[in-house]
């Protein structure tokens, strides 16, 4: 925790937290509301895809932002837009009721938002932090999420039956608010681009990075994977808890906050995990935990063993992160950062858009169990990735 001791980190970190509770908070409300409306996965599978289009479709553009302006400015207007266009949403809410189109709307705000706040506040971190304490301040940033995460699934819950998605919403466009007041007191020095360099030879120089360093862009999509496996989770969570366990909103908030406990835990010990094993090891273990415990779901039909189930994942798909996304850093210069951490982004939000749109519709033919499966293909497919990646990797390089 001394590295909070860093005035501009702490700032930054309690924006983060709030970040992610706004966030999470309002997702999970979204999430539950179609549902309860529709009673269509499929509708819910078309929201989130929507939402990971917007941000797919912005994310080229994401990454020059990032790299060529102060990335705390990006960050802060990114805030205030996301505020304002959501308080809006809430007004229109209040006034019509529920319009599938507003859901729809939000969901495309949230993508766009989410995607530059990713790429701009991951390359911030390079930027606030020294070389050694990017192991311990991506761990934290993990940590702070996950509260805001955890939070949030706990809150969502009791704030939808008890004041409905408005309420949400409203909370939501506050938590902005506050963010972007934390992120006033981030001051620091940035290590900008040439303001004279255009977009088009700017987007070009980070994509013939990334040609020039293929075992770093796969790296990068190994990343990736867990979050696109966050995204399908919050597809299938939604109809499990509702139909495979005949358990309400309440179960499915507390079974995100359940992730969102594991993902906190993990903040405090994926980094010494990794260097007591080695980081190849370390994220090769947590990738065949991930993947048991995804396929053992997808046969539970017990609420307690969705709790454990979503602690476990959420343990598994965070501490991956940490590890990775430490390792980007430490290899990726920090002028080319944010356009490799969008294209990253976009990768993961196309993948996401797929498995969202065509797993609610599996889950409407089928049962919600399907979803669990597919999970674990997709985590077998990432440990997979990350074995022949370290095979070709120089191991001093690599460990």
């Amino acid at each position: 925790m001394s590295i909070l001791k860093n005035r501009n980190f702490l700032f930054f970190f309690l924006a983060d937290i709030m970040s992610g509770f706004g966030v999470g908070m309002s997702t999970i409300g979204a999430n539950w509301y179609l549902l309860d409306e529709t009673g269509s996965s499929g509708a819910v599978g078309v929201m989130l895809a929507l939402n990971v289009i917007a941000g797919f479709l912005v994310s080229p553009l994401t990454g020059i932002l990032t790299d060529k302006f102060n990335r705390k400015v990006v960050i802060q207007i990114t805030f205030i837009l996301r505020a304002v266009a959501i308080g809006i949403l809430t007004v229109a809410f209040l006034l019509d009721g529920f319009t599938i189109g507003y859901i729809y709307m939000f969901s495309i705000v949230n993508g766009i938002g989410w995607s530059i706040y990713m790429s701009a506040s991951r390359s911030l971190i390079q930027e606030l932090l020294t070389g050694e304490q990017l192991s311990k301040g991506n761990s934290l940033v993990e940590i702070s999420l996950q509260v805001g995460m955890f939070m949030a699934g706990a809150a969502s819950g009791f704030i939808y039956r008890f004041a409905g998605f408005e309420a949400i919403l409203l909370i939501n466009s506050l938590m902005f608010v506050i963010c972007s007041l934390f992120m006033m007191f981030v001051k620091y020095e940035s290590s900008l681009l040439d303001k004279d360099e255009g977009y088009l030879l700017s987007f070009k120089k980070g994509i013939q990075y990334l040609y020039s360093h293929r075992l770093t862009f796969l790296l990068g999509v190994v990343a990736a994977i867990p979050l696109v496996a966050t995204m399908v989770f919050n597809v299938v969570l939604p109809e499990y808890v509702s139909e495979t366990l005949n358990a309400d909103s309440v179960v499915f908030g507390f079974s995100d906050m359940a992730y969102g406990v594991g993902g906190l835990l993990s903040g405090f010990l994926a980094a010494s995990f990794a260097k007591k094993v080695t980081t190849n090891k370390a994220v090769r273990l947590i990738f065949i935990l991930s993947i048991i415990t995804l396929l053992g779901l997808s046969f539970n039909t017990m609420i307690f063993i969705i709790f454990l189930g979503s602690f476990i994942i959420g343990f598994s798909n965070s501490s991956i992160r940490i590890m990775m996304n430490t390792l980007l850093m430490e290899i990726v210069p920090k002028a080319l950062m944010g356009r490799a951490m969008s294209v990253w982004m976009g990768i993961a939000l196309f993948l996401q858009a797929v498995f969202a749109s065509v797993l609610g519709l599996l889950i409407d033919i089928f049962s919600p169990s399907i979803g669990f499966i597919c999970m674990g293909a997709l985590m077998l497919c990432g440990l997979t990735l990350h074995y022949v990646i370290s095979k070709k990797k120089d191991k001093k390089n690599y460990q």
